[in-house]
């Protein structure tokens, strides 16, 4: 290709009167290239290649483009490289380079782009009204909490229409975090808006079908008739259909989670996010109306948000059976039950931060949930009517270990000593707690 210079002088040379040939000769160019330079509109001259030779791709090219094309069909996670498409075609006997796939890739690309409708990355802006809808999203980021490096899982809430966000980090992204999830965000707002836009997650959605249809999770509709919210699936592997909160993941991960928060705990965590929704609220101009800040525009949305009248009991409940030893295995831990529910059937009732276990009607256990693994959580007042029975194990049985006992039955512990008889005397006290009630025994003990 020549460049300005050399076409402005043939110009300028032609235009003197000098022939074609004698330009070629002193300027060692070819007679055809000279009249091209002469013919060229305002000294541009460029050259365009019609047909693109393929020496090595030739005889592979109908397998490339073949990868390509259910390549481009997959989801973006899921897309193979250039390079392992590269390393393809060499298993099956390609002996060209890299840079040929990749620059056959990208003209392939452009050429399947040419009509703006088919596969091109263009989107319609989206327009909402206050209080019309939310985007709800997980992300999973990597914090310290108590010196252990942890990875969370973090819900992200967000208004459409004045961008407030609200973010809250659980070991899971479990059905009953979902449900809290929702609660506290609402709560937050100020209100719940009309629709929330989802992506197909299986706490929310049972069976994808073709195009909207969605059968949706039973708990998850009768959370969404509670707070009179019309929820919405997006396509499959579109994630610009809720493209605000997939912006709020990006933009959450560098400014609260980089670098590293460190934290004492995961309540700790959350309190400090929460804060910080605030802080950016109130920091952050709203992107559309730029003489308000978000915090602004959130005020000037609460009044067209429905009222939330009270929290959804959210709750995923499973059955479970209770074993001789009054324990049921929930979530790779085990929690202790009343003894009358042994070796029977209970549900499980898990929440994001407790466990309720009813046995028919009845409740006959509630703990604080554990999130660890192999873990056994005992509530020794469910043992008593066994202990009752069996006095001997005070001394030994694993739910009594380490007891806090009200201040009261401690003194009187502490004050019948140690021996089987004293163990005795002191389980016909705790036994009355099953009769008269605790209150009365420590009334009893203090006369």
């Amino acid at each position: 290709m020549l460049v300005v210079e050399t076409v402005v002088r043939i110009r300028r040379e032609r235009a003197g009167g000098k022939s074609i040939r004698a330009i070629a000769r002193d300027l060692r160019l070819s007679r055809k290239v000279v009249r091209k330079a002469i013919d060229a509109p305002e000294g541009a001259f460029t050259y365009h290649r019609t047909v693109q030779s393929l020496p090595r791709i030739g005889p592979y090219q109908e397998r490339l483009d073949t990868l390509l094309t259910e390549n481009e069909g997959l989801p973006r996670r899921d897309r193979l490289r250039m390079t392992r498409i590269h390393d393809l075609l060499q298993r099956e006997g390609f002996e060209g380079s890299y840079d040929a796939v990749r620059r056959y890739a990208s003209r392939w690309t452009a050429a399947r782009r040419k009509d703006a409708g088919y596969g091109a990355s263009a989107f319609i802006p989206l327009l909402f009204q206050p209080g019309e809808a939310y985007q709800f999203d997980w992300s999973h980021e990597d914090v310290e909490i108590a010196g252990a490096s942890v990875r969370v899982k973090v819900a992200h809430l967000r208004l459409c229409a004045s961008r407030a966000v609200y973010v809250r980090a659980y070991p899971r992204e479990t059905q009953e975090m979902v449900f809290d999830a929702h609660a506290r965000g609402f709560a937050f707002f100020g209100g719940v808006p009309l629709r929330g836009i989802y992506d197909n997650m299986k706490t929310a959605v049972t069976t994808v079908f073709t195009g909207k249809d969605r059968v949706f999770n039973r708990r998850f509709l009768i959370m969404a008739d509670h707070y009179m919210v019309e929820p919405t699936a997006c396509s499959p592997a579109a994630g610009w259909e809720k493209g605000q909160v997939e912006n709020q993941v990006q933009t959450i991960r560098g400014r609260f989670f980089q670098p590293r928060l460190k934290f004492a705990s995961l309540e700790e965590l959350n309190g400090w996010l929460e804060d910080e929704c605030r802080r950016w609220a109130a920091m952050q101009s709203h992107p559309e109306q730029r003489d308000m800040t978000v915090a602004e525009a959130l005020a000037a949305e609460r009044p067209a948000l429905q009222p939330m009248l009270a929290p959804f009991d959210g709750f995923h409940e499973t059955e479970h059976a209770v074993t001789g030893t009054c324990l049921v295995s929930f979530d790779r831990n085990r929690y202790s039950v009343m003894a009358t529910a042994a070796r029977r059937p209970v549900q499980v009732r898990a929440y994001a931060d407790r466990i309720i276990v009813r046995c028919g009607d009845a409740v006959v256990a509630e703990h604080a949930r554990r999130f660890g693994r192999n873990r056994t959580i005992y509530d020794p007042w469910h043992y008593l009517p066994v202990l009752a029975r069996k006095p001997g194990a005070l001394r030994n049985g694993a739910p009594f270990q380490g007891w806090e006992l009200p201040p009261a039955l401690t003194r009187l512990r502490r004050k019948l000593g140690t021996g089987d008889e004293a163990d005795r005397r002191f389980v016909r006290v705790l036994a009355a707690v099953m009769s008269d009630g605790l209150d009365a025994v420590e009334d009893a003990i203090r006369e």
